[in-house]
């Protein structure tokens, strides 16, 4: 789960190697960042805001005040002892609260409505809130929160749906550059949404957990659900069990990284084992198979340790597991998300959280990060940030930076003359893009918003897994403002990708209909040349 353990290297490190970042020399952005939180959720209550987590210098836990300086806790005991009253005043409906989060801090935003979140301390540090577990004292408070990393390699801020969805909200970042890379937002009555689907549905209904004065306080994920008794504890045994016996007759391929496609484990099951072996057929791993509280937690049979091998490949089981493409696929990760959420029985929650998100990014469970389906947003030299409490009810129905009609130009190959294309028009997460004869159509008509080329409702060309090596494939993928989908169109006519510093190139100077693209070193040839008509 992303826990404190998490705080630190999930945040941190995970998303320097999803986007394939290398660390900056120095430090960059302000010694104390802004981050905005608005309130636009339509309800009366004060909000409360505690800023929680980790000064990274020290090690410590505390809490940063008002002011922007971080306090650490004192020495609790047993029984827990009350923590010291961090809470700052937050925005009334309509209104906004800026607060300065130093450097070289991990941790939370908790934004709570109606009173104060109550915390304790024990010898080993914090309690932290647990409003799943019977007594817990935020049982009945309506509150949620984000997680972040600020450091000297930049800003990791994401919203989180791990335990609970509770509050609908957004988080931003803004650069040096002055892009500001947005996700987390809901589609119009987006909240009720996932409720509604959720009680619609009799073996989850009871994930929904309503205070006595009928306010909805949150939606339980299935671990927390289950741990409850809110859930069948064996929910996914039946198809956990199904999907891993699917490899006795055949092999699965893991391919855990993206910017380096030629690192590949296989695996087979023998009774309820299944080990991988490397390219050399030197077996590195073996897994019992897990229970539905292990595939909820990623942990358990499915621990991932920080390491290059064991773990990487734990968190793509898990996350086929989660998303129920295990069983069905050959190779994974699975990158197709129309594939996601179809096994028996259906994980209901990681569908609806997922449907109801404008860019279909969430952090539904521990790994949405496996392909980059997670709602992060990240900044190597951040100016400010934002947390946008969104409406509870009603809402947008569209991105902002996504046209309701099919505007935008062709990219032209000044080479061939024929056309960037998005195969049969068809705008799926993980489609390859290919070369066409240039026709007027949607599939063909690409918007330059923020530094991103978004096609369709919701895609953007990526390079595959923020990958950043030559030869990596040219794809869309759901428009998330990460680094692999910003494009730089040269006065020259390159379409550079700055974090790879390579170009977009007519694969093997293939000048016929249905030609695949990739990154490849800049060299200013015909077959990387391209114009906007």
């Amino acid at each position: 789960m992303r826990q404190q353990r998490r705080w630190l290297t999930a945040l941190a490190v995970g998303a320097l190697a999803v986007m394939g970042a290398a660390a900056p020399a120095a430090a960059v952005g302000p010694d104390r960042l802004p981050i905005t939180v608005a309130n636009q959720s339509g309800r009366a209550e004060q909000v409360y805001v505690h800023v929680l987590g980790t000064n990274l210098a020290t090690g410590r836990l505390g809490w940063v005040d008002a002011g922007g300086t971080f306090r650490q806790w004192p020495a609790g005991s047993n029984p827990p002892s009350p923590a010291p009253d961090s809470a700052i005043a937050g925005p009334s409906n309509g209104g906004a609260v800026t607060v300065q989060v130093p450097r070289g801090f991990s941790g939370r935003i908790y934004f709570s409505f109606g009173q104060r979140l109550p915390f304790s301390l024990t010898p080993d540090g914090l309690v932290q809130p647990a409003p799943w577990a019977g007594g817990d004292p935020t049982r009945d408070i309506l509150f949620d929160w984000s997680e972040l990393t600020y450091n000297d390699d930049g800003l990791w801020l994401n919203s989180s749906q791990v335990d609970m969805f509770a509050v609908p909200h957004s988080v931003s970042v803004t650069g040096a550059s002055g892009q500001t890379r947005t996700t987390g937002r809901l589609v119009a009555n987006g909240r009720q949404q996932i409720i509604d689907a959720l009680r619609a549905d009799p073996a989850w209904a009871r994930s929904v957990v309503t205070r006595a004065d009928g306010t909805v306080l949150r939606v339980l994920a299935p671990g927390k659900a289950a741990s409850a008794g809110l859930l069948s504890a064996t929910y996914l045994d039946g198809y956990i069990a199904s999907a891993w016996n699917a490899y006795t007759s055949r092999t699965l391929t893991v391919q855990p990284f993206g910017d380096r496609p030629e690192v590949r484990y296989t695996g087979r099951t023998s009774g309820t084992t299944m080990r991988f072996t490397d390219t050399s057929g030197r077996e590195v791993a073996a897994f019992q198979r897990p229970s539905s509280s292990d595939v909820w937690g990623c942990d358990g049979a499915l621990h991932a340790p920080n390491d290059q091998v064991v773990g990487p490949i734990a968190r793509t089981l898990c996350a086929a597991l989660f998303r129920g493409t295990l069983g069905t696929s050959t190779t994974e990760p699975v990158l197709d998300a129309a594939q996601f959420y179809r096994s028996t029985p259906p994980n209901v929650y990681g569908r609806v959280v997922h449907e109801a998100m404008v860019d279909k990014r969430a952090y539904a469970f521990a790994f949405d990060d496996v392909g980059a389906f997670e709602s992060l947003v990240h900044d190597r030299d951040p100016r400010s940030a934002r947390v946008d409490l969104t409406p509870f009810t009603g809402g947008t129905t569209t991105d902002p930076g996504t046209p309701t009609t099919p505007t935008g130009q062709a990219l032209v190959s000044r080479w061939n003359g024929k056309c960037l294309d998005v195969p049969g028009g068809t705008f799926t997460a993980g489609s390859r893009v290919q070369m066409w004869e240039c026709n007027g159509t949607a599939a063909q008509r690409w918007r330059a918003v923020g530094g991103a080329l978004r096609v369709g409702p919701d895609q953007c060309l990526d390079a595959a897994w923020g990958g950043t090596t030559n030869g990596t494939p040219v794809q869309i993928a759901t428009c998330s403002g990460n680094a692999a989908q910003q494009w730089l169109l040269t006065a020259a006519g390159d379409l550079r990708n700055p974090q790879s510093n390579r170009c977009l190139d007519i694969a093997d100077w293939n000048g016929a209909d249905g030609a695949r693209l990739h990154l490849w070193d800049c060299a200013g040839t015909a077959n990387q040349r391209w114009t906007r008509a």
